[in-house]
């Protein structure tokens, strides 16, 4: 695989990682219903309800995307070792915001009649799942890139090579085109003051001679 295939696919991995991560947070993780109670009631919890880790880590893997393309060297691999620790704390934080007693904590932080029942139902939805896949994504994506990433091209590889010896002989030969530009037209308008009529009558008025700056010119 060449070196721009695995730029595109590490690009690839940490695009879809953070896509995945950040559309699982605004989902409903979980919800904890109070089916005993006079009147039954049930609260529905996101990802961001029940830790904001994997939304944050999410728009952090969104910048070390475009850090893949805009780095090199060293500073490409410091990048690959970011996404595998986002990609780490992701799937740690889904799989710890679905336990039962974090779950519950959340519900009574966002309803007090949820605090008070005290025999309450918690389903999960496999919202956490998908998260936890894209922190995996973006671990695979920090790992490409700390382990390949010093061989790819960076965003600025096709501007260095304008920078060559026949750039800068164009560069050199441009004054002298220039100069060459200018002469003509200082050449081109003198002819034609010669050949304005009314430039020659003034010269009449003067007492010159138009014959005699011809035959200086022959």
């Amino acid at each position: 695989m060449t070196a721009s295939r695995e730029r595109g696919l590490a690009a690839l991995l940490c695009a879809a990682g953070a896509g995945l991560a950040l559309l699982a947070a605004g989902r409903a993780w979980a919800t904890v219903s109070a089916r005993d109670a006079i009147t039954p009631f049930a609260q529905d919890l996101t990802g961001r309800d029940l830790s904001t880790t994997s939304g944050a880590f999410g728009w952090a893997a969104l910048a070390g995307l475009a850090a893949l393309f805009a780095t090199r060297g060293r500073v490409r691999a410091g990048v690959g070792v970011l996404l595998a620790l986002f990609g780490v704390a992701i799937g740690y934080a889904s799989v710890a915001a679905v336990q039962r007693s974090d779950v519950l904590a959340a519900a009574g932080d966002k309803s007090a009649l949820l605090r008070l029942e005290g025999n309450l139902a918690v389903d999960v939805a496999p919202w956490w799942i998908v998260s936890l896949a894209g922190g995996v994504l973006l671990v695979g994506a920090g790992l490409v890139t700390l382990l390949r990433g010093a061989r790819w091209p960076g965003m600025s590889a096709r501007y260095e090579r304008n920078t060559g010896p026949s750039a800068e002989g164009k560069g050199t030969d441009r004054p002298k085109t220039a100069a060459a530009a200018a002469g003509t037209a200082t050449g081109s308008g003198a002819g034609s003051q010669d050949d304005d009529p009314s430039a020659l009558w003034k010269s009449l008025d003067r007492g010159e001679d138009p014959t005699a700056a011809e035959e200086r010119r022959a």
